[in-house]
């Protein structure tokens, strides 16, 4: 008997939690997971009481499942989505919906849609945020695929959403095949840069003004309730003012080599692949590389030395504020790099992303979750054409009014020898960007002369010219490779 709105493979914290949250929100789920033996336990200890039935193979689960049939696949991204997928489609009909929620690769994403759109199986490649308290109390959704799924989806899914303002769900559809899982991806590598971000601030503030963790909690405490409002700022404070059970702090004893489960690397390759400088995120990635080579900084921490450490001699107040305005500005550049991102994604696969929206999305319940998101989606409310975040009024004049704060803060730990990789990145990048006239013509002039790539004059744009520079080459141009 079809009695499910639902099913759910993957008995994961993040599964078993998106199927209590359905279940609050009314809709029937049923639950089904490789190892059998995890619904029984399922059914008998979390979802005890609730509606959620269970199935013990694929075809009783279709079976309990109204028409058409939406199946979400919450499992390690890669071959065992696909495996699914195959296991899947012959007990299916033609209009009926799987739905990955996992993280995978957004070519995968695509690949699906247009496999599983010529068995007549619609497709979505849904990115869900928010860790598993997210899951359970309203995540952030970034649906993509199979367009013609959505209005079969997009009650359950905005229902279980996180809601911001007036009650806007932080859900709606992003575009076509692989959009979703793409903006997941940029999500999550904006999210390595504030983290990055949140940490050159915190080693400033230990390092140079040589503060304890408990007035660095409350700094981040204060910071909260500025601009600088998020999730990833509040659980700063609170990790910082934790102390073990032996009444010590628990950060320093913490092994400062930082893993990757590879979403902030595909942001980089990305940015790479499609010519979009992405600087601030890349460096987050090569952060986490540097910081995992903690037996060879163990040893160069020996050998290579750098600026004599020395008491800060300045205003330590006035120097917070401009950490604070520092982490700021170069936090506006890193959004403004994940949009372009976006804007070049969008037009290479002619998918129409609706930017405010998405911004709204990470609005709530997501781990990027910020008081910020509203001034991205405000920005693009204003001009929904907009190209760079830089560009908005409201962002031109956030990053003036820090700029003097920023570049003291990098000065200033230049001089003391701390490494500030995203700090240092986003001016570079800001300066980069409101330069008129850059030393790339040099560039295109060496090119010309060792490979004779050819440039183009000023006066004559569309013409490409090659020069004899040394009077005994050739006056054949080279269009055959790029270097």
């Amino acid at each position: 008997m079809a009695q499910a709105d639902i099913a759910l493979i993957g008995l994961a914290v993040m599964g078993q939690n998106l199927i209590l949250n359905m279940n609050d929100h009314g809709f029937v789920v049923c639950a089904f997971n490789r190892t059998v033996s995890k619904v029984d336990d399922f059914l008998a200890n979390e979802a005890k009481g609730t509606k959620v039935v269970g199935a013990h193979s694929l075809e009783e689960m279709v079976s309990k499942l109204k028409k058409p049939r939406r199946i979400i696949l919450l499992v390690k991204a890669g071959t065992a989505v696909d495996d699914f997928i195959n296991k899947l489609v012959p007990l299916l009909e033609t209009g009926d919906i799987i739905i990955d929620g996992g993280n995978s690769e957004y070519r995968d994403t695509t690949r699906r849609c247009r496999e599983l759109r010529e068995k007549g199986i619609l497709f979505v490649g849904s990115g869900v945020s928010g860790g598993e308290e997210g899951a359970r109390y309203g995540p952030s959704l970034m649906p993509g695929g199979a367009k013609e799924a959505w209005p079969h989806i997009k009650t359950i899914f905005q229902s279980i959403a996180a809601k911001v303002g007036s009650g806007e769900p932080c859900c709606d559809w992003v575009g076509d095949e692989g959009a979703g899982h793409f903006v997941k991806m940029v999500h999550n590598g904006i999210e390595y840069g504030d983290m990055q971000l949140i940490c050159e601030a915190y080693h400033l503030m230990k390092d140079v003004l040589g503060m304890e963790h408990d007035e660095m909690s409350k700094v981040f405490q204060e910071w909260n309730k500025t601009e600088l409002d998020s999730f990833l700022i509040e659980i700063t404070a609170n990790i910082l003012k934790f102390k073990d059970s032996d009444g010590k702090y628990l950060l320093p004893k913490i092994k400062d080599s930082a893993g990757q489960k590879g979403t902030g690397k595909w942001t980089a390759i990305s940015a790479l692949e499609y010519g979009v400088p992405v600087t601030l995120i890349g460096e987050a990635v090569f952060a986490r590389c540097l910081s995992s080579l903690k037996d060879e900084r163990v040893q160069a921490s020996k050998l290579l030395h750098g600026p004599k450490p020395k008491q800060f001699g300045g205003n330590k107040e006035a120097f917070l504020e401009d950490i604070r305005k520092a982490l700021y500005a170069s936090k506006i550049i890193s959004y403004a790099q994940g949009f372009m991102l976006l804007w070049q994604a969008a037009k290479e696969f002619g998918w129409t992303l609706n930017y405010g929206g998405i911004a709204l999305m990470w609005r709530g319940g997501c781990i990027i979750r910020s008081v910020f998101l509203g001034k991205i989606k405000d920005a693009f409310d204003r001009n929904p054409e907009l190209q760079n975040l830089l560009l908005d009024d409201f962002f031109k004049t956030a990053v003036e009014n820090c700029q003097d704060s920023w570049r003291r803060v990098i000065g200033t730990g230049v001089q003391i020898g701390i490494p500030m990789p995203c700090f240092t990145t986003a001016l570079s990048f800001y300066d980069g960007y409101r330069h008129e006239i850059l030393p790339a013509n040099l560039i295109q002039a060496q090119r010309d002369y060792f490979g004779a790539h050819t440039y183009e004059l000023l006066s004559k744009p569309g013409v490409f010219i090659h020069t004899n520079w040394t009077g005994h080459g050739g006056n054949v141009s080279s269009s055959a490779y790029n270097v």
